[in-house]
């Protein structure tokens, strides 16, 4: 039976309601009903995001896709997250978002902690380093950093979280937060016990991915129980996941008509071209999605090979790019350039567009 057959039936139960749904975020062509869902209305408009990827989306790819694709007022840039590391700020880290780089974009950076006086720490590095918005990592699904509590091992800590929102409207009036979290590390039904303490926190969003952490980035999307979360919560909503085309943005803003924005990932990444092929109202042919691409690349390219040192130095910071970029080319091409031991035989091997 087609969607758009399913979508004439009467309202299904709540199983039958998740498949419909992810069905919905996998199809281009149908326009979905709109769910249920009571939320805090959008102020300031529907937004969109670029979500921070570690390894991928530094300074360099943020400023060079803002160049190339135009982010324009709608579109805001998050880092990858701040830590501490031997009592600390990673220094790395807080060259990324104080980078000359930044200035033609929206960046607001990102933090991940496992106590208060990480949080305090890292908070007030970010305030010196110019920055008036922070967004709080309680989704990282990544192991380490879960068995430590960062990232998603917070969700278990409710009584932590609410300490830190004590201390965010104590010690930090002057700095926006905002908070990007999983459903739960094991269960979708998690966050409820979370839901007192970021009620209380001055968040101007929260950013709900519908997995669990422990599913790391595969499996079903919990869309009933993100629609529970965003009924229960105070804070503007966004949804993140899974969002790969520009009929998707559409589709998830039928579906949830009181969504303040999405904020996109792992599609950005593959098809860097998502968000400007969505404002521009129409598909980019394969020949603008992979000639925009490539200059994205050689942007970035140029960048490490001004600023870093020699050709393995340089091949390690701009080959991870292609785990998402191949996407968009032959797979053997693209075997073929990732073999390059050296630069200019990288440079020889690089796809046409």
């Amino acid at each position: 039976m087609g969607l758009q057959r399913l979508l004439q039936l009467p309202r299904p139960g709540a199983r039958r309601t998740q498949r419909l749904a992810q069905k919905l975020l996998i199809h281009k062509q149908v326009s979905p009903q709109s769910h249920t869902m009571t939320a805090t209305p959008p102020t300031g408009g529907f937004r969109l995001m670029a979500a921070p990827l570690q390894g991928y989306t530094e300074a360099p790819f943020r400023h060079f896709h803002a160049e190339i694709y135009g982010g324009g007022e709608s579109l805001t840039y998050f880092s990858p997250f701040l830590r501490i590391e031997k009592g600390s700020v990673r220094p790395r880290d807080l060259r990324d978002i104080t980078s000359p780089l930044n200035a033609n974009h929206r960046l607001i950076p990102q933090i991940i902690f496992r106590d208060a006086t990480e949080f305090r720490t890292l908070t007030s590095a970010v305030r010196s380093a110019g920055h008036s918005h922070l967004d709080l990592n309680l989704g990282c699904p990544f192991v380490p950093q879960v068995r430590k509590g960062r990232g998603a091992g917070l969700l278990r800590q409710p009584d932590l979280l609410r300490e830190i929102a004590g201390i965010m409207t104590a010690d930090f009036p002057d700095i926006t937060f905002s908070v990007k979290m999983r459903l739960g590390i094991t269960a979708p039904d998690e966050w409820q016990s979370l839901m007192p303490a970021i009620s209380l926190m001055p968040l101007s969003h929260l950013t709900v991915h519908p997995r669990t952490a422990s599913q790391q980035y595969s499996g079903q999307l919990h869309l009933r129980s993100f629609e529970s979360l965003a009924a229960a919560c105070p804070h503007p909503i966004i949804f993140n996941g899974e969002i790969t085309t520009p009929q998707q943005i559409d589709h998830l803003r039928q579906l949830y008509p009181t969504l303040s924005g999405i904020m996109l990932g792992r599609g950005l990444l593959r098809r860097p071209s998502l968000i400007a092929e969505w404002n521009s109202g129409s598909e980019w042919t394969l020949a603008e999605i992979r000639s925009h691409l490539l200059r994205l690349h050689e942007a970035i390219l140029d960048h490490y090979t001004r600023t870093l040192s020699g050709d393995t130095q340089i091949l390690s910071k701009i080959k991870p790019l292609w785990d998402y970029f191949a996407d968009s080319f032959d797979r053997k091409t693209i075997k073929k350039l990732l073999k390059s031991p050296t630069l200019p035989l990288y440079r020889q091997n690089l796809p046409p567009a």
